[in-house]
């Protein structure tokens, strides 16, 4: 045994010896080792007094969060709201508003956000509902409790049968109460059992504001929307070109299956013909909603849905066309189409335990956006300070988030570019041999 360390001593010698004479290669592959990252060793001694420092102040702290304005100027400016910079219109209706329908950003409003009565624009989900759970050729056949409904009727009879169809155009284009139940009963069974479809269909659209009772929109307890939501539903339906095709029709003539009774039908919308680009919706009245008309339109690369609720009672039946165009002229007059991404250089995030010491960031987008001149726009970017090794490429680290006069607008992701693998035994071993034969 003595005489085995006596042999081994030699060698440890010569160990230590050869480890002291390669220092400046292990210095030298060392800087290669950093240079291969994108940072020199006076930048990296830097980042990491800099990093030290962050980390004493604020252990629990794991986000670097960065603020910078779209404008790209440097003096502080103040961040208004919407509401404080848009043009006040001086409009009738008790709630108003105007969509831009391409990504449901609220461009003016006034109440917009006002639980209301809705009147027949109700029938803006009973349509959309009717067409995407069932089949425009099937059969409906009329209940005595849909005969039986009050006011805007169509007059269908018990026992009759319709295709669903021909019930669309009625419903639409007059606004028939009779047809709105009898279509509701086909589709859901039953008018609660539609009513239930239709609300499962707001919350899934984001109208938590909204509660449909009936499919027609006749005054009813429970029975009410926002401005807001309701430009929502709207937007999301003329996405259908079915629903445009019916909802944009002037007349349209259809007979009773059985003993041919005929009937025609007229559109009801006068903003099909008020503005170029005008695609409808629907019109509606009851004693507690007033006139109301929920209008879409598209200009180009500008689509806009407007709302007005309340908008007078008899005999001021007119004030909602001038309502309506009063607000698609705002939206065409001060809103156009900008991309407001911005292609930064993110700098590279600093990995614990890897092969490589940064991870360099990436991150894509397209913003374009209907906004205004005035309208600021700021980007803060949650990046964290340090990830784990291993990393993987395509991994979110962050997120770009985009503020439109201080009111979120959306995100955009921050990923990693490249595979870090964790350091490890083989790692370390393969260093030590590459320092001992000199490869460096």
């Amino acid at each position: 045994m003595k005489n085995k360390r006596l042999k081994i001593l030699p060698c440890l010698a010569l160990l230590v010896l050869f480890t002291i004479i390669q220092f400046s290669n292990l210095k030298f592959s060392y800087q290669e080792l950093l240079n291969s990252s994108g940072l020199n060793l006076a930048d990296f001694d830097k980042k990491l007094q800099k990093e030290n420092e962050r980390s004493s102040q604020n252990e629990t702290n794991q986000n670097i969060v960065s603020e910078q304005d779209y404008s790209g100027k440097e003096e502080t400016k103040e961040n208004n709201n919407n509401a404080e910079n848009q043009k006040v219109l001086n409009l009738h209706a008790l709630s108003s508003l105007l969509l831009d329908a391409s990504n449901n950003r609220v461009l003016y409003e006034e109440n917009g956000y006002k639980e209301m009565a809705m009147a027949s624009t109700t029938k803006i989900m009973t349509c959309i509902v009717a067409l995407e759970n069932s089949k425009s050729g099937e059969i409906v056949t009329v209940s005595s409790y849909a005969a039986s409904m009050p006011d805007v009727q169509l007059n269908i009879k018990p026992g009759e049968q319709y295709y669903l169809r021909d019930l669309l155009y009625s419903l639409m284009l007059e606004s028939h109460n009779d047809v709105a139940v009898a279509i509701a009963e086909h589709v859901g069974g039953s008018v609660e059992g539609f009513a239930t479809m239709m609300n499962d269909k707001a919350r899934a659209l984001g109208c938590e504001h909204t509660n449909f009772i009936t499919p027609n929109g006749l005054d009813a307890k429970g029975h009410y929307t926002t401005a807001r939501d309701l430009a929502v539903i709207a937007s999301y339906a003329i996405q259908n070109k079915k629903f445009i095709e019916i909802t944009n029709t002037s007349a349209h003539e259809f007979s009773e299956i059985k003993k041919g009774r005929s009937f025609h039908v007229s559109n009801k919308d006068r903003f099909l013909y008020m503005m170029d680009g005008a695609i409808g919706i629907k019109t509606g009245f009851t004693n507690d909603a007033g006139y109301c008309f929920v209008g879409a339109m598209k200009r180009e690369d500008r689509t806009f849905v407007s709302v007005v609720l309340g908008c007078g009672w008899p005999p001021s039946k007119s004030l909602k066309w001038s309502d309506t165009k009063a607000l698609m002229t705002y939206g065409i007059d001060n809103y156009k189409e900008k991309q407001i991404f911005q292609d930064v250089n993110l700098e590279p995030v600093f990995v614990n335990n890897g092969q490589q010491r940064y991870e360099a960031l990436d991150m894509e987008g397209d913003l374009r956006l209907l906004i205004r001149d005035n309208e600021e726009v700021t980007v803060k970017y949650e990046i964290p300070k340090a990830l784990q090794a291993p990393v993987k490429a395509g991994n979110v680290v962050g997120y770009a988030k985009y503020y439109i006069n201080d009111t979120f607008y959306t995100e955009i992701p921050i990923y990693t570019k490249s595979d870090i693998a964790k350091i490890n035994y083989k790692y370390c071993f393969t260093k030590l041999l590459q320092f001992w034969s000199q490869q460096y």
